[in-house]
């Protein structure tokens, strides 16, 4: 057993369990002064004031938690963690006014990535992984999505993949495996574009779905990478194979991503700088999550997605780091809120809820994590602030001073 007493802010959640929080109600945060929980066997058992805890056993480890806030952990569902190298270069050739695309034109972009990639065993790519997702987890991230799609050949894939189902089983972070093989047409393909997707639909995703690697299916479904007509073909084919759909949409140009994404039913649609009206519409009726990822519009100097209008029609709304070698080298998922509030005009409150119970959402996970309720994962962080909103206010600096993951302190700073 373990229990957290006298929190001046414990932050637990009026959502019934497997659901994201959507328009006003993203406002809402339901918070007990002087708060106490209590977690068994890795789960939460009680929450309440401190005042009324129940009584415990001599054996129960007791956390004074007075002047601190207590979280969920964070949940942190748009990663590309699995990966070789630095693009350092291009961040410096982006500040003299070349764009992504030219970049890319160059071999730079994702395909620099890949050969890297694919030159490093195994080993050597969850060696130079293990620090990021510390990183992740000294920052309060209890759960992380990671993607392949830095090999783009059956094997480097599923070396990618191995390597993620790897780190899960080492802990104490909980991986959510995502294909992402179609994250660009590699350089011997590029004179065949129908040869490799054929190799993603015919060869690719049945074997990683004979292996079982991974939850999700995602695509980069972008102009000049995989049009909406190709993105729906590997997307539908990984549907009839048992996958959960994702999308890179809607990124940099307004191609109609977040309409397919919504057409199929995906758990999330991602990016979303380009996102317009028709396309927030089609998420909102769809309920697919909007999962925004300001880190890389600051990164790239891009302008930001469109929170408030996602906000206001009814689209639940997730943060993600997209902690990614290229666009967003970041493992701080909390200075991902302060750009959410102060560039994108998100209020606290809602981006709590968007880095924690409607990014679990965006992970299918809503009904196990992102929030403190009875019967939930003891997944959560305590932060060394009076009030929820200096995680944000106060940016800029960690303030988280413990992590717990089912009901085991696993960081303390």
């Amino acid at each position: 057993m373990l229990v957290i007493s006298n929190a001046a802010q414990l932050v637990g959640s009026a959502i019934p369990r497997g659901r994201a929080v959507i328009g006003p109600a993203t406002r809402l945060l339901p918070i007990i002064s002087n708060g106490a929980l209590v977690s068994r066997d890795g789960r939460i058992d009680w929450v309440g004031p401190t005042a009324d805890l129940p009584p415990l056993p001599p054996d129960a480890e007791v956390i004074d938690a007075t002047g601190q806030v207590v979280l969920p952990g964070f949940v942190d569902s748009h990663t590309h963690l699995i990966f070789a190298g630095s693009r350092a270069d291009e961040f410096e050739q982006r500040l003299q006014g070349l764009t992504y695309q030219q970049i890319a034109e160059r071999g730079g972009g994702i395909n620099a990535t890949v050969s890297r990639v694919r030159a490093a065993s195994k080993d050597e790519l969850k060696a130079l992984a293990r620090p990021r997702l510390r990183r992740l987890l000294q920052h309060g991230v209890t759960t992380v999505e990671v993607k392949s799609g830095y090999g783009l050949t059956v094997a480097d894939e599923i070396k990618c993949l191995e390597a993620i189902a790897e780190l899960n089983a080492e802990g104490p972070l909980e991986l959510v495996p995502t294909f992402l093989g179609a994250h660009a047409v590699p350089p011997e393909y590029r004179g065949d574009r129908d040869g490799y997707l054929r190799l993603l639909i015919d060869d690719m995703l049945p074997e990683v779905a004979r292996c079982r690697l991974a939850e999700f299916c995602d695509v980069f479904c972008e102009t000049g990478v995989f049009s909406v007509e190709e993105s729906r073909r590997i997307l539908v084919r990984a549907r009839d194979l048992g996958f959960r759909l994702k999308l890179h949409a809607d990124e940099l140009t307004p191609l109609g991503g977040a309409e397919l994404a919504a057409r199929l039913g995906a758990t999330s649609a991602d990016h979303l700088l380009c996102v317009t009206d028709a396309g927030i519409d089609a998420l909102a009726r769809s309920g697919t999550v909007a999962t925004l990822l300001p880190g890389t519009a600051f990164f790239l100097g891009m302008p930001y997605a469109p929170a408030r209008r996602l906000i206001e029609r009814g689209v639940p709304v997730a943060l993600a780091s997209d902690c990614n070698p290229g666009t967003c080298p970041t493992e701080n998922l909390p200075l991902v809120g302060v750009m959410a509030c102060t560039q994108m005009k998100m209020l606290p409150a809602e981006a709590v809820n968007a880095l924690t119970l409607n990014a679990a959402a965006a992970l299918g996970r809503s009904d196990r994590v992102g929030s403190l309720e009875p019967g939930k994962q003891a997944d959560l962080v305590i932060c060394d602030v009076p009030d929820y909103r200096h995680l944000f206010y106060h940016f800029g600096i960690n303030h988280v001073r413990r992590v717990i993951k089912r009901g085991r302190v696993v960081h303390t700073a």
